[in-house]
This record gives C-alpha cells, sequence and structure tokens, in this order.
C-alpha cells in the first residue's frame, strides 16, 4: 500500500489539504517531555476543521472522485465518527449527499457533528463491523457511492500530516501511531519513506480491540469477536489485508494499551497541554509511557489524531485519579 504512495503523491495530497485547511502544528511540550523522559513532539491532528486527522483523506478521495467519477451524485460510510465526520464535510463541499452508518450507542457529539456536516445519520447494528455490512447493503440498494475506511486515495490524504510532521522534526527517533484500519498509520510510513527518515513507526491498539496487534505477531490476519474499547477511533475487530501488509513491512511493532492507560493519557494531555484527547489521540502517548526506558533521552513524535470526545465521557475521565505520577 505505502510502496504506491511516495513523495509526489503525497505532494499532490498536501496540496489538496492545504487548499482547504492549514497544516497543524507540531508543538514539544515540557512537562510532557518531563514526564516520559524524552523529547517529545505532539502532532495536533486535534486542532482541524472536524478535529481529527480523518477529514484529509476525505478532503483527498471526495477530490479525485468529482474528477474520475463525474456521475457519482452521492456517498456513503460507515463509522464511529471521525471518518463520517470527514466524508460528511468533503463530500458536502464536494456538492455530493453523505449517509453514515453508525453503530448503536455511538458517541453522541460525534453523531451531531455528522448531521451539522450535512450527513443522513443511520443507527444499525451493535459495533462497526456490523455498520459496516449495513452500509455496504445500502450503497448498492441505493446506488451510492461506498467510501470504505481504508483506501489508498485516505493514506495519501492522511499521509499529508506525517509529511508535515517529517518535515517540521527531520530527526525523529519513532513515532506512536494509533491504529484503527490504518491508514493513518499507513500514511505516516508513507511519509518517513518518502522523505527518508530513518525513525521508526509504532503502532497502538486498545488491548480490548487487539485486532492488529494479533495479527501483526501472526503475520496474517486475525479477527477478534469484540472490539468493546472506549477509544472508538480504534475499535476494529476485522483488519484490513492490505493495511497489515504495510504495518507488517514498515512498522517495528504495534503496542497494547488498557483502557485505564488510555484514561490517565487523556489526563495528561489536559494537565500538562491543556488539549483535548479522545481515547484514540491519547493511545499513542499511553504507549510512549509504557515503554518510556525504551525512548529516555531520545526524540518520540506522538500522533494526537483527534479531540472528539463526549463532554460526559471527558468529565467521567478527568474526574478518575492517576494510579501514578506518570502512568
Amino acid at each position: 500500500m505505502t510502496e504506491a504512495i511516495g513523495l509526489t503523491e503525497l505532494e499532490r495530497a498536501a496540496e489538496v489539504v492545504h487548499a482547504v485547511m492549514p497544516a497543524t502544528p507540531q508543538y514539544r511540550w515540557p512537562l510532557l517531555c518531563e514526564r516520559a523522559g524524552c523529547e517529545v513532539w505532539v502532532k495536533h491532528e486535534n486542532q482541524t476543521p472536524a478535529g481529527a486527522f480523518k477529514i484529509r483523506g476525505g478532503i483527498v478521495y471526495m477530490d479525485e472522485l468529482r474528477r474520475a467519477q463525474p456521475a457519482v451524485t452521492g456517498v456513503i460510510a460507515a463509522t464511529r465518527g471521525n471518518h463520517g465526520q470527514s466524508v460528511a464535510f468533503a463530500a458536502t463541499r464536494a456538492g455530493l449527499t453523505a449517509t453514515v452508518v453508525v453503530p448503536e450507542g455511538n458517541s453522541v457529539e460525534k453523531n451531531a457533528a455528522m448531521r451539522a456536516f450535512g450527513a443522513e445519520l443511520i443507527v444499525h447494528g451493535h459495533d462497526f463491523q456490523e455498520s459496516l455490512e449495513h452500509a455496504i447493503a445500502l450503497a448498492e440498494e441505493r446506488r451510492l457511492h461506498m467510501v470504505q475506511s481504508f483506501d489508498a486515495k485516505l493514506v495519501a490524504g492522511v499521509g499529508s500530516y506525517g509529511l508535515e510532521l517529517f518535515r517540521g522534526v527531520p530527526d525523529l527517533d519513532a513515532v506512536y501511531v494509533p491504529v484503527g484500519l490504518g491508514s493513518g498509520i499507513c500514511g505516516v510510513m508513507a511519509a518517513r519513506d518518502a522523505v527518508g527518515s530513518k525513525a521508526e513507526v509504532i503502532g497502538v491498539v486498545a488491548a480490548n480491540a487487539p485486532a492488529y496487534a494479533l495479527s501483526f505477531e501472526a503475520g496474517k490476519p486475525v479477527s477478534t469477536n469484540t472490539a468493546d474499547t472506549m477509544a472508538d477511533g480504534v475499535a476494529c475487530r476485522v483488519p484490513v489485508q492490505g493495511a497489515l501488509d504495510a504495518i507488517l513491512k514498515g512498522a517495528s511493532g504495534v503496542v497494547r494499551v488498557t483502557e485505564d492507560e488510555i484514561k490517565a493519557a487523556m489526563r495528561h494531555y489536559f494537565t500538562d497541554t491543556h488539549n483535548v484527547a479522545e481515547g484514540a489521540g491519547a493511545a499513542p502517548l499511553a504507549a510512549l509511557l509504557k515503554e518510556r526506558d525504551r525512548w529516555r533521552g531520545r526524540k518520540v513524535g506522538l500522533v494526537l489524531s483527534g479531540g472528539n470526545v463526549d463532554r460526559t465521557v471527558y468529565q467521567a475521565v478527568l474526574q478518575e485519579a492517576d494510579s501514578g505520577a506518570t502512568n
């Protein structure tokens, strides 16, 4: 997947993205550095117009779709939230209708944001996989264009943040990236390879949704029966073969983090940077703290992939006490 996405493709995607939104910042936060015992650079994808990195992929995807298939009038996608916001934002901007299928119990505020961006919202299924299967059926029934959560165009789009990060901080030793279905980590690996960085790229999943960790260890796709994590952006139970192939080739590992570790990282982001991080966005920090001895005194990038967490959920997380001073 990443082999076909080189510097030319990434720069073209970045040009399309930057026509709609500016580059997001990467900041070195001193309190995070103290906490982790290394130089920490945070890529702030929580500061996009949709509050998450996914919007980049949607912008590039819809731009190419309009040029390649001008007869398409509407698109459909399944999501836990950020992909759906991306699709709704970009489709509406491109003059297309957007239908988004979400599972029962999905984030109230992400649902509201998708509607605000112009999507028709359909609630179906107990988890993302069931929503996806329903969306695929509806695409055929309604003659809509199906936007999968993993696609080369999406990878090129979200890879534009990787290009910004590696050019902004060219001497990183490692980058921790949350893994949902894989577009983010594949984009980061493509950007790393395109600019010639030697940084290790490390995927992060929730221990309660370990499909990609299990698959990395097995060297082949391993599905799980559940993906019961508060970090909905990484709540995957069926890995994508193309994404896994790229991860096996280009990532140095996939780290599991617990629900308590994710919640602690959300609190650390607030106290140390006063940024809101959703569960998936905080997972890379949780992984770095888990592996802090490995990176002591070195330079590490963290992808804060999004800040879209419901207020009630976030309040509950902030009110919990940390089990220790640094994790």
